[in-house]
């Protein structure tokens, strides 16, 4: 991903990418370097001597969630900069519409499967804000929450990016596809609200 300000200007512009699935993704990043914080905050103090595995065990998650979001940052753009190619294919003959088509339905696909990958993670993200809540060194019991918050963002935006990819795609000539991501989101998106707000519930009686 090119640098903060760079991303922030593409994303101010009018090129498409990178969009919303690109934050998505850079959301779970962020909620997952958060988690790796705390974790790092904890690890090594005396006073958490007894949760020393468990928060080298979220260390080693967190960091390889943060480094797979990070890549499905410019992933997501990718995969949408492959559909607006499908679409600009010629379409005048039959031959060329049914390339056309084709080729838009793969890449459809794609841009639906990547931001569902963003969701999984994000999930996972979330699962772990709870176990640095929980365990983690209490001065930076905040962050795990903010954690949480950016893992919910990040599935919910996510999952917007799913269902509008979703829209285009064949249901009859695709439709194990769209039944199978529907039925994912639904799960995840019910996961990620319970598991965020099991989160900040415990952030809250730490900080009240």
């Amino acid at each position: 991903m090119a640098d903060l300000n760079g991303f922030l200007a593409g994303l101010a512009s009018d090129s498409p990418t990178p969009g919303g699935g690109s934050v998505a993704a850079l959301a779970g990043a962020l909620g997952a370097a958060l988690n790796s914080m705390v974790a790092n905050l904890t690890i090594g103090k005396k006073k958490y001597v007894d949760v020393e595995a468990d928060m080298k065990d979220a260390l080693e998650k967190a960091e390889a969630l943060r480094l797979e979001l990070t890549q499905l940052i410019d992933e997501d753009a990718n995969a949408f900069d492959k559909v607006m190619t499908a679409m600009k294919l010629p379409k005048e003959t039959d031959e060329e519409k049914a390339a056309r088509k084709a080729a838009m339905q793969a890449s459809l696909i794609d841009a639906a499967t990547v931001p569902l990958a963003v969701m999984e993670k994000c999930v996972d993200v979330i699962r772990l804000s709870k176990v640095v809540a929980e365990k983690g060194n209490k001065n930076a019991v905040s962050d795990a929450g903010v954690a949480a918050l950016m893992g919910r963002a990040g599935a919910h935006a996510a999952r917007l990016n799913v269902l509008i990819n979703l829209g285009w795609i064949d249901a009859e000539q695709h439709g194990e596809f769209v039944e199978k991501a529907n039925r994912a989101l639904e799960a995840m998106s019910a996961e990620a609200d319970r598991g965020a707000n099991e989160s900040f519930g415990i952030v809250l009686g730490k900080v009240s």
